[in-house]
């Protein structure tokens, strides 16, 4: 004879199951007419019967019966055995409970056409949270006829839509890998928003998704790198000048090796000066190349072309011709 069942409660030790069913006895038990229903407030209990879903209960404790329960009565209008009859029914319990740092990442690279470097593969990893929104399309989308449903399960499956989502977000808001740093918030923002209609056609809310790392092949992060050092320098002249006050301070402190005491001091300090005043010429020779020459004053310049008249380098009408000129500069 099938077990009557009076108490239908589940209390979840283990944090990772969403879905429970029951009873758990394969239809073997069957719930007494006038059994306690006991939901807490993290739960919600989605009541079965010939395999349909007729009603959700929400926290509290409720009696299954015709006068507490009115929808139930549509399901087990067969009961005439007075108010202890049993009858053949199910309650999957579900956790509402938010189910946080649940973790997706990317097991084959992803095809990313870069418009500096043509084709890029790359890997992304992240965290998402989310909860059970609707208990009914939950337990028909996703939990089956299972008699118990962990996260783990469906870990996966919501795995395979985030990088399918994610692959479209980075071909349409990415040009190029050298802007993924400073676009990791819009990135997400973007993913959850095509992410959320995915999450609520099975009976999921997408509460929080973060994207914690894209990587990129060892090439291109030397690269990126190469290229983050570069504007972090700015004024050469100046990123030069502090390189040469580093080896002077280093060569000023090293004590000569062998030659130790003073001597080892002294020599340091004479090699960190004589660094110091190469590095220094060339700066000036820096700065010289980059400024342009002074322009002689038109004087000088008159006296040289007098040197070259007399050494008959010029006509005397070529001479007369620029003196003129150079006079009216003055």
């Amino acid at each position: 004879m099938p077990k009557l069942i009076e108490v239908i409660e589940f209390f979840d030790e283990s944090g990772n199951s969403m879905a429970y069913r029951f009873p758990q006895e394969g239809g073997e038990a069957e719930i007494k007419w006038g059994a306690q229903l006991t939901v807490r407030e993290s739960q919600a209990a989605v009541f079965f019967k010939s395999g349909k879903a007729y009603d959700v209960f929400k926290a509290g404790q409720h009696t299954i019966q015709t006068m507490n329960i009115p929808i139930v009565m549509k399901a087990i209008t067969s009961i005439v055995f007075g108010p202890t009859s049993p009858f053949r029914a199910e309650v999957v319990f579900c956790n509402m409970k938010l189910f946080r740092d649940l973790k997706w990442g990317t097991q084959e690279p992803i095809a990313f056409h870069d418009a500096k470097l043509e084709m890029v593969r790359l890997r992304a990893f992240g965290m998402y949270s989310c909860k059970i929104k609707d208990p009914v399309a939950f337990v028909n989308n996703i939990v089956g006829t299972e008699g118990l449903f962990t996260v783990d399960e469906i870990s996966s499956y919501l795995r395979s839509i985030v990088v399918a989502r994610l692959t479209d977000v980075l071909g349409e808001s990415v040009t190029t890998v050298f802007d993924l740093p400073k676009k990791y918030d819009e990135i997400a923002a973007l993913a959850t928003e095509r992410l959320k209609a995915d999450f609520e056609k099975n009976g999921l809310e997408l509460v929080n998704f973060f994207v914690t790392n894209i990587n990129v092949p060892e090439e291109i992060a030397k690269m990126m790198d190469e290229k983050s050092g570069m504007n972090a320098i700015g004024d050469m002249n100046k990123y030069m000048q502090f390189k040469a006050a580093q080896a002077m301070e280093a060569a000023a402190k090293n004590e000569g090796g062998a030659a130790g005491g003073a001597m080892g001091v002294g020599a340091g300090a004479g090699m960190g000066m004589g660094m110091g005043m190469g590095m220094a010429q060339a700066f000036q020779s820096m700065n010289q190349a980059s400024q342009p020459a002074a322009k002689e004053d038109p004087a000088t310049r008159i006296k040289k072309l007098k040197e070259l008249l007399d050494a008959g380098a010029i006509t005397k009408e070529e001479f007369d011709e620029k003196k003129k000129k150079l006079l009216d500069e003055m």
